[in-house]
C-alpha cells in the first residue's frame, strides 16, 4: 500500500461507504465522544486560541527556515554516532532501507507509529525480502495486517471501521484465538503475540512526531509504549519521517506535543512522550546502529506556494473529527493513506491532481476543520486553492459539468442575463420537479421539489428537496419592489 490505497473510483468508493452503515454509526460515535474529550483536554489547559497562535508561529517559522532546520538536525545525529539519509522520492526510502536490511542480515522487524511508511509503501517492499518477517506492533495496525493488511480509515484511529466480532473472526482465523470478543481478552492474546516477536527482532523501524533540530533526537508520543519497545530491544533503529516532521528544540516540542495529544486524543499528554536517539555509552538498553531518513517524496511542491501551511500539519486528526463529510463516507472513501480535510489537501500535493482531484470537491466547506486545527492551518481555503488551481491553471474541468459552470458564470456576472433567468427559472423547472404537500418542514413550496435535477444539480437532488423556483412575479425582489412602493405611497 502506498499513497493511494485504492483502486476504485472516488465514485464507487463513495458508493461502498454510503452502504457501510456500520462504519458511519461507529464513525459518528467517535467523533462525538472525542469532541467531548478535545474539548474538556483544551479548556482544562487554558488560553487555548493563545496556545493555537504559539503553535501556528512554531510551525510556520520552522517551515520557512526548513533547510536550515533539516541541516542542523542531519549534523547532531551524525555527532551522536546516526546516519541520515535524504529521500527524494519513495524509491530511494525503501531503497535505503532495503540496504540496511540486506546489511544486518535482519530476518524480523518491528514497526510502529508511521504513517510515512505506509505512504512510501515499505512494507511491501520489506514482504518482499527472503525470510524477512514484519510485524506492526500499534494494537490497531497489528489488526489491520492480520487482517490481510486491511486500509486504514483514521490518521489516528485507523482502525475505527471495525467492531470487536469482527476483530475476533480475524484472530480466530489468523492467529488460533479461541477466545470470546472482550477487548481486554484480545489485547492481551496479541500482546502475547507481539512479546515474542519484539524479543527476536533485529531490526525497530519507526516514524516520529517530530525530530529536535538542536539535539538530533527524535520525539515520540504514543499511548502503548510499544513504539519505545521498537526503539530499544532491536540494535538497528530506523526512523522514517517527512521532511517538515521537525521542530527548533525542546521548548517548541513542549509546544506542540500540547497541542497534539489534546488534539488528537483529549489528553493533557499521552502514556509515552518519549525523546530518543542512538544509545549513549552509559545506557544499556537502545540501538546501537541509528538511522534517519528524511522523506521528500512530493512535499517541495508545497514550499513557496499557498499550500505551504499544509506543512504545518502535525497529524492530531482533529480536522477529521469534525468534519461531516468525513462522518459520512468514513477513511475509505478518500481512497487515500491521509484521509478527511488533511488529507483531500495533502494528498494531491503529494500525489497530484490525476489520482487525487476528486478530494478538494469532498467538502462542504463549513469551515470546521479550519477552526479546530491546532496550528491554524486554513484547510478549507487550501481546498478551494485547489479547486481554483485545476479550473484555472490546468483546465481539468471538461463535458457538462464545465458548460454548466460557464453559464452560471455568465448568468450571474450580467444583471440583465440574471433578472431574465430570475423571471423564467420557474417555468422549466416543473419537468424535472414533484408535488409535495405544504408542511412546517416543506414551507418553502411553490409548486413542488426538484427531485431530477441535471448534472451538478443531481448529487444535491438525488438526496435533497429543493424547493422548485418560484414564479418571477412571486420572487424576493418583486414582492420587495412592490412592499417598497406600498410603504412609500403609504407615507
Amino acid at each position: 500500500m502506498g499513497l493511494k490505497t485504492s483502486t476504485k473510483t472516488f465514485d464507487e468508493r463513495l458508493q461502498a461507504s454510503i452502504e457501510d452503515t456500520f462504519m458511519q454509526k461507529a464513525v459518528a460515535k467517535a467523533q462525538d465522544d472525542q469532541w467531548v474529550k478535545r474539548e474538556g483536554a483544551r479548556e482544562e489547559l487554558g488560553h487555548w486560541e493563545m496556545w493555537r497562535e504559539l503553535g501556528e508561529q512554531i510551525r510556520k517559522e520552522t517551515i520557512a527556515y526548513l533547510p536550515d532546520y533539516l541541516e542542523q538536525f542531519s549534523d547532531n545525529v551524525e555527532k551522536n554516532g546516526g546516519h541520515v539519509f535524504f529521500a527524494q522520492t519513495e524509491e530511494e526510502a525503501r531503497d535505503y532501507v532495503r540496504k540496511v536490511t540486506l546489511e544486518k542480515q535482519a530476518k524480523k522487524i518491528v514497526k510502529s507509529k508511521s504513517m510515512v511508511t505506509t505512504e512510501v509503501g515499505l512494507d511491501q517492499m520489506l514482504l518482499e525480502l527472503d525470510g524477512v518477517s514484519v510485524m506492526e506492533t500499534d494494537l490497531a495496525e497489528f489488526i489491520l495486517q492480520m487482517d490481510d493488511w486491511d486500509e486504514p480509515s483514521h490518521i489516528v484511529f485507523p482502525n475505527i471501521h471495525k467492531n470487536r466480532e469482527q476483530i475476533r473472526k480475524v484472530f480466530e482465523k489468523k492467529l488460533g484465538y479461541d477466545g470470546d470478543n472482550e477487548p481486554v481478552h484480545m489485547a492481551r492474546f496479541a500482546r502475547k503475540v507481539l512479546r515474542e516477536f519484539f524479543l527476536e527482532a533485529d531490526i525497530g523501524i519507526t516514524g516520529c512526531n517530530f525530530a529536535i533540530a538542536d539535539s538530533g533526537i527524535i520525539n515520540l508520543v504514543t499511548n502503548e509504549g510499544n513504539a519505545d519497545l521498537c526503539i530499544s530491544i532491536p540494535k538497528t533503529q530506523i526512523v522514517l519521517m517527512g521532511m517538515e516532521r521537525i521542530v527548533p528544540t525542546m521548548e517548541e516540542a513542549e509546544v506542540v506535543d500540547n497541542l497534539l495529544s489534546r488534539s488528537a486524543v483529549g489528553q493533557s499528554l499521552t502514556s509515552y512522550v518519549t525523546f530518543a536517539g542512538r544509545t549513549n555509552s552509559d545506557e544499556s538498553d537502545g540501538p546501537e546502529d541509528f538511522h534517519v531518513v528524511i522523506i521528500d517524496n512530493g512535499r517541495s511542491n508545497a514550499l513557496g506556494t499557498v499550500f505551504q501551511p499544509m506543512l504545518q500539519c502535525i497529524r492530531c486528526g482533529a480536522c477529521l473529527n469534525v468534519c461531516p463529510v468525513y462522518r459520512h463516507i468514513g477513511g475509505h472513501g478518500y481512497g487515500s493513506i491521509y484521509p478527511g480535510p488533511m488529507g483531500a489537501v495533502l494528498s494531491p500535493i503529494l500525489g497530484g491532481y490525476e489520482d487525487f482531484g476528486d478530494l478538494p470537491y469532498a467538502s462542504s466547506l463549513c469551515g470546521a476543520c479550519t477552526d479546530t486545527c491546532p496550528v491554524k492551518i486554513p484547510l478549507h481555503q487550501l481546498l478551494i486553492e485547489h479547486r481554483v488551481k485545476m479550473t484555472d491553471d490546468l483546465k481539468m474541468t471538461h463535458g457538462l459539468d464545465d458548460l454548466t459552470l460557464r453559464v452560471i458564470g455568465k448568468a450571474t456576472a450580467s444583471p440583465i442575463l440574471f433578472k431574465m433567468a430570475m423571471k423564467m427559472d420557474h417555468l422549466p423547472s416543473g419537468v424535472l420537479s414533484k408535488h409535495k404537500q405544504t408542511s412546517v418542514e416543506n414551507l418553502y413550496n411553490y409548486d413542488g421539489y426538484l427531485n431530477m435535477g441535471p448534472g451538478l444539480l443531481g448529487g444535491w437532488t438525488s438526496i435533497r428537496d429543493l424547493p422548485r423556483p418560484p414564479k418571477g412575479k412571486d420572487a424576493f425582489r418583486e414582492w420587495f419592489k412592490h412592499h417598497k412602493k406600498e410603504q412609500q405611497g403609504g407615507q
